[in-house]
């Protein structure tokens, strides 16, 4: 399997747009965090959240994402696993969710993008945000509009995680890399 560095290198090949990559390493972030939480590959975890949506700029269509980054994983020797699980986190592949590595991602995947949107009005950014802040915003339902509030009901759901201990993860290792996620860091 490839790692870490060869990954990164591949995504950044595919995704040139700051807004994308900071959505992959948010996402990345927080599959760090349910690895640790759940004792699992931390490399095979962070580099599935990093590649989940690398084909997403040249082929966002429901046709091509992300039946077309797969294949490219495929060629490159990526397990099966991640493939399954980036096939998962697109409610339209048709791919089940049965492994906890393809649940992890759709369960962080949408609340990760939300949570950047939460931090960016912040004037604290992530620092010091709470479970509490993402739950009134989840109720605002023009704010992030594009975030389906159903996918991360769902995705808590079927992790089966209480839903204030899984914002208090995803908020937590979204903080640790929050100056690569493009917020300031809290001692700066």
């Amino acid at each position: 399997m490839p790692n870490y560095k060869e990954a990164l290198d591949l995504f950044h090949e595919w995704t040139k747009t700051e807004s994308l990559r900071r959505h992959a390493y948010a996402v990345e972030a927080a599959m760090a965090e349910y690895a640790g939480h759940f004792g699992e590959n931390e490399e095979l975890w962070r580099i599935t959240g990093l590649l989940h949506d690398m084909d997403y700029e040249k082929h966002p269509t429901a046709d091509e994402h992300p039946f077309v980054g797969v294949e490219v994983l495929r060629s490159k020797g990526y397990p099966e696993e991640v493939i399954e699980a980036i096939l998962g986190h697109a409610q339209y592949s048709g791919v089940p969710r049965t492994s906890l590595l393809a649940k992890t991602l759709f369960a962080v995947d949408e609340l990760a993008g939300f949570i950047t949107a939460v931090g960016y009005v912040r004037p604290t950014g992530l620092d010091g945000l709470k479970p509490k802040s993402v739950k009134k915003k989840l109720k605002d339902k023009a704010f992030a509009a594009a975030v389906s509030r159903d996918d991360v009901y769902q995705g808590a759901h079927e992790l089966g995680v209480d839903f204030d201990e899984h914002l208090t993860r995803v908020i937590s290792g979204m903080q640790k890399d929050a100056e690569r996620l493009g917020f300031r860091r809290a001692d700066d």
